[in-house]
């Protein structure tokens, strides 16, 4: 065990989280999304599983290690639901608060059509499926950069 690290996040899933760069994406799903279907397409090539996770506390553990993207207008995107892509079901409002907590302030989400988002997801970094039963819990997850850092990185190096 380490300290300071959520206990939800399996050394699998830490990997994966240091493996991925400014940019990549990570989908966090529902038990009902195709998730290895998907995964074969990733950067990762397989699932991750997070058996006895929902989603919220799913997002929450990520986030709490990983930067989401500021440069980009919605770092998150979310399956909208089919027939009524502005509709928000409980799922969506559990990670829209997860994803808040996390940053400190509220956080613009996109929604996608369902065949779109399966297509973003294919060019995700990897899959990481929970035991939530959603429906429409899936979200993509854009990484940012992680600035400045106990280092000192490169204005160190330079004696800034």
């Amino acid at each position: 065990m380490l300290k300071g690290i959520d206990p939800v996040l399996t050394a699998e899933l830490l990997s994966v989280l240091m493996s991925m760069g400014h940019g990549d994406q990570l989908l966090l799903c529902d038990v009902n999304h195709p998730a290895a279907s998907i995964a074969a397409h990733t950067t990762r090539g397989t699932v991750v599983d997070l058996a006895g996770c929902d989603l919220p506390r799913a997002v929450g553990a990520v986030l709490s290690l990983m930067p989401l993207d500021t440069f980009v207008e919605a770092p998150v995107t979310r399956m909208a639901v089919v027939g009524d892509p502005d509709r928000l079901v409980p799922v969506h409002h559990a990670v829209q608060a997860a994803v808040d907590a996390a940053v400190g302030g509220a956080v613009p989400v996109e929604a996608l059509e369902r065949f779109d988002f399966y297509a973003a997801a294919r060019g995700a970094f990897a899959v990481v499926r929970t035991s939530d039963w959603g429906p429409y819990g899936c979200f993509l997850l854009r990484k940012g950069v992680v600035e400045g850092g106990a280092s000192g990185g490169a204005e160190a190096a330079a004696g800034a």
